[in-house]
């Protein structure tokens, strides 16, 4: 096997710097060139492992999107994944999250701290709207602050005129990191990026645009250099975990327009524990026969309407979950099980009823942040997630939480989970990647 390897984590001092551009159009152009191509996510976001996926499947090599991150999982498992996710690659690249140095709690589940964790280079990507030579002061800083880092170069993006990026050249070079090129501003490119991961319409041509993308970067960006300090040897492979000795399950799993936030690392567990049979609760009309379902988050509001309409799969899921199946539902899965959802616009439309409680998009805000919790019944210890969504529940009746939810600085957090029956919900997006016992027990109820 050729044991050249390489790895580099796209970082920068802020969000909206322009990291998930400049991760995608490398994807594509480094795929299109014949490198295979891992990516990677640090943190818990479930979109942007989408987008990566898709920006370096090409010339039918398909690629999936891993998330790492060290709030919801030990050092171990994510080094481990790393390792075992990057095994049949050329090349890894990372995608960080917000600041270089930002976590749960100081530089806790940082993009800093999974970069020293891997042992992989920094490239670092700058926003140059608004900045020529004081770049050298900020890059001398993320440079000089943590001597464990390895910041290897720096990509200026937004960048004017290929004067404008002397300046910036400069800068880098007396703030001692590398300068690897810049990408011009574009008001086309701006407003791509921004619908890219907010329009869920299957007839919106990302790959048209990751291939814009991609030809942008492609015409000042150094990426023969960038391969070169990206070079770091191959992490070693540990042995495959032993699969369940329960005997083979099957796990419903719903994936479609509306239910499609799916950690690809929980997917990998259900897949040694079982076979997943895949379900749509907007085009399908009967539920898969399974030991275990599993609705995953989404955008139900935004296809309310069409998954009312389809009472059968309704009336499907409410008499598995009536009769004992074992279901799992997170954010706009438990949404879906409540008794309906109400718009912006005021419209109620209703849901399957298995739980006693509506949910409504009006007047909602913003919720979001890490999560640990303690589970009824469940011996093995903590479970950790992240919840994130813009609904809230109008109405709860006789349910009762079944967990102790802490944020990530072990504070009380009033998220319930939970139960009717053998039905689980909340809006916690659960990570069990590195807890394969946790559907095990799950299927055992």
């Amino acid at each position: 096997m050729d044991e050249r390897f390489g790895a580099f984590l796209i970082a920068a001092p802020s969000s909206g710097s322009g990291k998930t551009t400049l991760t995608l159009g490398l994807l594509r152009l480094l795929a299109t060139r014949g490198l295979a191509v891992q990516p990677f996510k640090c943190g818990p976001d479930y979109l942007d492992t989408r987008l990566h996926a898709m920006a370096a499947s090409t010339g039918g090599r398909r690629r999936r999107g891993f998330n790492l991150d060290t709030f919801m999982a030990p050092a171990a498992h994510v080094r481990e994944l790393f390792a075992r996710q990057s095994a049949g690659a050329d090349l890894a690249v990372v995608e960080g999250v917000m600041g270089l140095f930002d976590g749960a709690e100081k530089d806790r589940g940082s993009s800093a701290e999974i970069a020293r964790l891997l042992g992989v280079p920094v490239v670092m990507v700058v926003d140059a709207r608004s900045m020529a030579y004081s770049a050298a002061p900020l890059l001398h800083g993320f440079r000089t602050f943590d001597a464990s880092l390895n910041l290897a170069g720096v990509i200026f993006n937004r960048v004017g005129s290929p004067s404008h990026y002397a300046f910036l050249e400069a800068a880098a070079h007396d703030a001692g990191v590398e300068p690897l090129g810049y990408v011009p501003r574009s008001d086309e490119l701006a407003i791509s990026e921004r619908h890219l991961g907010l329009n869920t319409s299957a007839d919106y041509d990302r790959e048209g645009v990751i291939d814009r993308m991609a030809a942008h970067i492609a015409k000042t960006v150094d990426v023969g250099r960038l391969l070169e300090i990206a070079a770091i040897p191959r992490p070693a492979v540990p042995p495959p975990p032993p699969a369940p000795t329960s005997g083979e399950r099957v796990i419903a799993v719903a994936r479609d327009e509306a239910f499609s936030f799916l950690y690809e690392e929980n997917l990998e567990v259900l897949r040694r524990f079982g076979r997943i049979e895949w379900f749509s609760p907007l085009e399908d009309r009967r539920l898969p026969e399974a030991d275990l379902v599993c609705l995953a988050g989404g955008y139900p509001e935004l296809y309310a309407e069409r998954l009312s309409a389809n009472v059968e799969m309704r009336r499907a899921v409410a008499d598995y979950c009536r009769r004992g199946g074992c279901t799992w539902a997170e954010c706009g899965g438990m949404m879906y099980l409540g008794g309906s959802i109400t718009l912006r616009d005021g419209a109620r439309h209703a849901m399957c009823g298995v739980l006693d409680l509506d949910t409504t998009m009006e007047e909602a805000r913003l919720t979001l942040g890490y999560r640990s919790l303690e589970l009824e019944g469940f011996g093995g210890g903590e479970l950790c997630g992240h919840e994130f969504h813009y609904s809230k529940v109008s109405r709860s009746g006789a349910l009762h939480s079944v967990a102790t939810v802490r944020s990530a600085r072990g504070e009380a957090v009033g998220t319930p989970v939970w139960r009717e029956g053998n039905t689980f919900a909340s809006y916690i997006h659960l990570y069990w990647g590195a807890r394969p016992d946790f559907p095990e027990w799950l299927c055992g109820l």
